[in-house]
Formats: C-alpha cells, structure tokens, sequence
C-alpha cells in the first residue's frame, strides 16, 4: 500500500563556524498539498520555530542545536525527517572557511602529543567544519582503528601496544582532509624488553603468469596474512601479479621505508626457484625458460634490508626450491652482515616442491595453512616458525613431500607481537590504500545508489553499487555498473582468478545484498582518472514504458599508482593524498557464486562498526548526540501532532 507522505529528500547535519549562513533543506511528496513546520531542540529542550514552514529553512549559525521537519496533509497524516545536528564552532583559526568555501572538511582542531602511563586512559580530539558534516576516522600507525569513528578517540585503559603515532581522516562527499599525525608514547614502553620502532610487510603473490602455469593459493595467502599482520600493528601492502618492473619498484619502495628499530616482514607466494643456496622470485612476465636477470634475487633484498638498521628481518618463501637451470651464472651477492637480526622461512626444504591444499573454492599453500595458525603467538620468531614446522611435520597429505626449513641469525628473543614505540616523526604511511569513502548518486528520476568501496588487496578493488529504495513513481528498477572506456584496451583477467578473489569478497562481506559489483585490479598500472557509467533501468508507472538512465562518476588515480611513482618515500610525511580507486581490469560480477565444495586435493604451486566509548568530559566541543534522547524526542512530536507548539 502507497504510503500518504514519503520524504524524497532528507536534510543533512553541517558543522560551521558561528555566523555561517546556510539552508535546511527538506522534500516530500505526498496525495494532497502538504504543510511543513520545522522544530528544533538546545538542552533537551525542543520547541517549534515560529513561521518555519517551508520546505526550506534559512538558518545562521549561533548555537550547536538539532532540526527535525513534520509535513503533513489535509487529512492529518503526518511524517517526520531525520533528526540532523548544526554543530557550531565558536572559535575558528582567521580566515575559516575561506571565500569560495564549497563545504569540504576544514580540520579545526588536530590532536595532541601525549604520554600515559600503561593502564591510565587515553583520550585523543580533533574536530573538523564541513557541509555536510563529516563523518571521522581514527588510524595508528597509518592502520584503520575499526571502532574509533568519533572525533574523540578514548581507549579506558592503555596497553604497550596502544603506544604509535595517531591521526584522523574527517571526510564528506566534498572530500577528505586529514590531522596532524601525533606519537603517542605508553610511559612502561621503554621497560619491555624489546620493542619495534615501527612494522612494515611487503605481500606479493604471484598467480597469473604469461608464460607458465597458474596457481591459486597466492590469492588467499596474501589476502589472509595481510589481515594476521594488521592486527600485529604492521602496515601492509599486499599486491598480486606482478612483472619484473613492478616487483622490481614495489622493493625499491618498501627499502626506502626501513630505518633503525623496524620489524620488516618480505612474504613471496609464486613460481620460484633455487640455484646453489640462492633464492629467485619469478615475476608474471618471466620469459620460458628464464634466468636470473629475469627473475629477482631474495638475498639481494635482504642484504638492502640489513643496510636499513632494522632490528628483525623476517623472508618467509613460500615457493619452491627445485633446481632449475644450473648453466645460468649466479647473481653477484656480498654476504650479509652478522648482525643477528634475520630469519628466513622456507615454506619447503632445499631441492623440494611446496604445495597447493584446494578444498573448494579456496586454495591454500600447506606453508600458510599452519603459518596463520601460530602468527599471532607471544613468542621469539624463530619458535613460533617451529611451531609450524612441527605442524607441517604431521600433515599426512605432505608427509615426504614438503618438510619448512628455517634458517636465522637472530640473537635476541624478538617477537612479532613486540610493542611499537615510534623513534621522532614516523615515516609516511605504508600501506594506506584504504577504501575510499562511500557516496551516493542521484539519477534524474529521484532514484538513488549508494557506490561503496571495498578493498581486497593493496591492488585489486571492488566496486558495489546498492540500489536504495526507489521513489513512488518507479518500479522494477535495476542498475548496472559499466566498464570504463579508458579500459578497452587492456585485456581481461582469466574467469579463474576472478572466481577466486569473488570468492574472497563473498567470505568478507556475505552479509552484504549488493545490486551490482565490478572488480578493478591491477591498479599499480593506473595513470590517468578513470569514468564509470551507471545505468538505471526501470518502469515508469505512469506511462508502463520501461526507461534507462544514465549517470557518470570520475573515480581518481588510485593511491597505487602514485605508490609506484618514483617520488621518494623516506621523508617523514603525513600529508595523505586522497586515494580513489582506479582500474586497469573490469568484470560486470552482479552475483558473487561460489563453486560447490569439493574434495581437498594437493598440488605443487607457490610454493573488516561498533561506537567507540564517548565519556562525558569538559570540552568546548560539543559532545555526540544521544541517539535513545532524539527517539524520544521523535516520538513526543509524533504524539503533539500538527499545530501545536510544543511537543
């Protein structure tokens, strides 16, 4: 049934200095001409706004208070908007917001350095204008804090860990801006034993070669140890299916971002082989047969990893170590430095094949199986890669096949779950290709799609568009994402991969009815902004034709393909560049299947919210809103009914 009111068009909260002019806006279509009076609420007390009754209100900044709407028709019926909150900043740096000022987030307070004592509570601040208001998020050490989506981040009692460097992203659909980043220091933190000064990984899988068989595993090895890493404290950065010259740069990258004190983790799934002790990584485009100058040296990188200072380099291979063309001459390596700081992992032993567990739709290296298992243990590196060991060691499916190696240096009992404690500013955020913020579309006819973003790997995004729920006028309405033309001529991922990754996105995000999703990977190859084209099919229901508009949306150079610029990365820099997503390759994936679960079978192969604590302090800014206050709010209004003054 056909409701009597429908509000087409919701007013928006904004958060403006004192004095700011703007307009409320709210829309709705209804059986019969319809009334609108506006109401707002300061201390809990709400009260209706004389001569407030059109569909706009007029509004200049004095004080923060909330705004609802009623519209009601001739015969009573009556709907309310959502509640929204005009925040007012009474205190404003000279000169905000500028003239030309269109509503993107102006930061107007940036958190502070602080130090405190473990087990005390930890509250950080920062505040930020925008039209509409922003919505926030807190990161540290450049990863995203799930929980901590309030300007106030509070922590009721700090933990060694807890200690890094913070800072916050306040975002609306007009942009991004970001806060000063500031170290965070947990007094006991010097008392440990041994700390980190920072942690970086670098993740790449290799699955789709050019000139040699595919694998599968890689796919969800990376996808699952970059998720483990996370929640160590490391900034990641996974990529899949690289070419020599991306390897080659990605490297160049991650060395750059090593210095004194650092946990530096290099994981490699892929094609690989081993030639008198040395170990070499085979890129996608590695020509058959290959030798080393097309293939790239892990001891080489290793041996630039030591010159950095670290205090723990940790390689973990899992790749095969067969020999393979014993004429080719070896690569020019100096030994390295007896600092006692490096493990390496082998996922198999000298001269031996690492394998593939497929049950599924997942495929698993038997090396990462168990590796995810012990990852997150309190304890030295090299015991927890026993542990695995031993684990491997009673598989049956690889009993006499694949027995892990282990080889370290390591004199002190380092672990990967040692606190970080930033020395000075830290370096620029590895790792921070987070998924863009969500937005939302308008098509001419009033239907609306929410575009969300989500990021699987450093290098392979999804794009999802949900269908919100149409106006009156419009039935049977689809949408559908189009492939850019800026992409036509680069080729497309084999069907086999994409299943895989699909698969990976189902897992992740099962709970999620999306209309229609595309997959962009590959952006490490991204150079210019890429265009997508939204078509909306529908009915119209006064004429029964069926009608397709059409709407495009600029998404920008992703943040990888400005990673894999050569600017350098060893400055310490905070200044994040807005990252969107780009796209080398599209699938059109409207249903996410996944294939019937099979039997497990062995091969050889390679070898993300709940609110955040808010407690009531003294603050000039005002604090979030109750939401069980405005429900109540809501409902007295319902009750009071049209024409009356008060609720």
């Amino acid at each position: 049934m056909q409701e009597a009111i429908v509000i087409t068009e919701q007013p928006v909260s904004v958060s403006v200095p004192v004095g700011y002019s703007f307009t409320l806006r709210c829309r709705a279509e209804g059986r019969t001409s319809l009334q609108y009076q506006w109401f707002c609420q300061h201390q809990s007390v709400c009260s209706q706004i004389p001569g407030a009754t059109k569909q706009d209100l007029p509004v200049t900044a004095q004080q923060t208070q909330l705004y609802t709407c009623r519209i009601n028709d001739l015969y009573k019926n009556a709907i309310f908007s959502d509640w929204v909150k005009v925040e007012v900043h009474q205190c404003v740096a000279r000169g905000l917001p500028p003239r030309l000022w269109r509503g993107e987030p102006i930061i107007v307070l940036n958190p502070t350095k602080q130090r405190v004592e473990v087990g005390k509570p930890l509250q950080l601040q920062c505040a930020a204008m925008g039209v509409p208001a922003p919505s926030y998020q807190w990161y540290r050490n450049g990863n995203l804090l799930e929980h901590q989506k309030k300007k106030k981040l509070w922590i009721t009692h700090t933990k060694v860990s807890d200690s890094g460097t913070y800072l916050c992203c306040a975002s609306n659909s007009h942009g991004e801006h970001w806060t000063n980043a500031v170290d965070i220091h947990i007094d006991t933190c010097h008392s440990e034993k041994f700390f980190a000064t920072g942690k970086i990984a670098l993740l790449v899988g290799n699955n789709r070669y050019q000139h040699h068989p595919n694998l599968m595993a890689p796919v969800t090895d990376v996808f699952e140890l970059s998720l483990l890493l996370e929640q160590l404290g490391f900034q990641v950065v996974s990529l899949l299916d690289l070419n020599k010259a991306e390897m080659v740069t990605a490297v160049s990258q991650f060395l750059q971002l090593l210095g004194k004190g650092v946990y530096a983790i290099f994981y490699y799934a892929g094609h690989g082989y081993e030639h008198s002790g040395r170990n070499y990584m085979v890129p996608v485009d590695a020509p058959q047969p290959y030798a080393p100058e097309n293939c790239i040296s892990v001891q080489r990188i290793l041996q630039k990893m030591q010159q950095q200072q670290t205090a723990l380099n940790l390689i973990l291979l899992d790749t095969c170590r067969k020999w393979y063309n014993p004429e080719c001459a070896l690569s020019q390596v100096q030994p390295l430095e007896p600092w006692g700081n490096t493990v390496y992992g082998y996922a198999t032993s000298e001269d031996a094949e690492a394998y593939e567990l497929q049950d599924g739709e997942f495929s698993s290296g038997i090396f990462m199986k168990y590796l995810k298992k012990h990852i997150l243990q309190e304890k030295k590196v090299t015991h927890m890669l026993e542990d695995v060991l031993e684990d491997i060691g009673r598989d049956p499916l690889v009993t006499g096949k694949q027995v892990m190696e282990i080889k370290h240096t390591l004199k002190e009992a380092r672990s990967l779950t040692d606190p970080i404690c930033p020395l000075g500013a830290a370096a620029e955020r590895w790792g921070c290709g987070h998924e863009p913020v969500s937005k939302m579309v308008t098509f001419p006819c009033g239907a609306q799609v929410e575009l969300r973003f989500h990021r699987l790997f450093s290098n392979v995004m999804y794009v999802c568009a949900k269908l919100q729920p149409p106006p009156t006028h419009v039935a049977d309405a689809c949408i559908l994402l189009c492939q850019p033309t800026e992409m036509d001529d680069v080729a497309i991922l084999k069907e086999s991969r994409l299943d895989q990754v699909e698969s990976l996105l189902a897992s992740v995000y099962k709970r999620e009815e999306l209309d229609c999703v595309i997959q962009l990977c590959g952006l490490q190859k991204i150079q210019t902004d890429v265009v997508l084209q939204l078509d909306l099919h529908y009915t119209q229901l006064s004429t029964k034709q069926r009608t397709c508009e059409s709407l495009q949306t600029a998404l920008q150079k992703s943040l990888l393909g400005q990673f894999f610029s050569q600017r350098n990365y060893s400055q310490p820099n905070y200044q994040r560049t807005p990252a969107c997503a780009g796209s080398v390759c599209l699938w059109d994936a409207s249903a996410l299947s996944t294939d019937p679960k099979g039997q497990a079978s062995l091969r050889t192969g390679s070898g993300h919210s709940l609110p955040s604590s808010n407690p009531s302090n003294s603050s000039s800014e005002p604090e979030e809103n109750d939401e069980s206050d405005l429900s109540e709010l809501c409902s007295a209004l319902l009750r009071a009914g049209p024409g009356q003054d008060y609720p």
